[in-house]
């Protein structure tokens, strides 16, 4: 975030130095508040950029094997170009090829989903994905593994066919 901040910075200094060489190369014909401007609009500039490439940034340094499997996109009043082009500032990844099968029933799978959010650290959530009753659930000291052919408990979500996550592990 420092670097970020430094960034800003930068590019606020070098659009008011634009701005201060045009000044000077139109014999002072554009007004003095051309440069105080052009700082913010350099910085403000900066940040939109910023904030709309982080995704595809952030997705970019993904490992093999780790897929996206949602996304979030944003709109803020304080943002307002965010209501024509929202922004995403959340996703979800899911290690794949890292995902473990149980030995006892094989439709069901451990994987560790990653949350990524802007300006926040990682998290990382271990899930289970029950492939034949397309469900998942938090893995936790409590949750049972049911056998196969058991109904599920209440822990339990529905994944939808068109889940990533559920097309990922249960359909490749």
């Amino acid at each position: 975030m420092l670097w970020e901040l430094i960034a800003t910075f930068s590019a606020g200094l070098g659009a008011a130095g634009i701005a201060l060489v045009l000044r000077l190369l139109t014999l002072k014909k554009l007004p003095s508040w051309i440069i105080p401007v052009a700082a913010g609009a350099g910085m403000l500039g900066y940040q939109i950029v910023n904030e709309y490439t982080w995704f595809d940034h952030q997705s970019s340094l993904l490992p093999a094997g780790v897929k996206v499997v949602r996304t979030v996109e944003e709109t803020a009043a304080w943002r307002p170009w965010s209501y024509l082009y929202p922004q995403t500032m959340r996703f979800l990844a899911a290690d794949i090829e890292n995902a473990a099968r149980n030995q006892r029933n094989p439709e069901v799978y451990l994987v560790d989903l990653y949350i990524f959010e802007r300006r926040m650290s990682a998290r990382r959530i271990p899930q289970v994905v029950h492939c034949g009753k397309q469900a998942r659930a938090d893995f936790t000291d409590s949750l049972e593994i049911p056998q196969p052919g058991a109904e599920l408990g209440a822990e339990w979500f529905p994944l939808e066919t068109s889940d990533l996550l559920y097309q990922y592990l249960c359909q490749e």
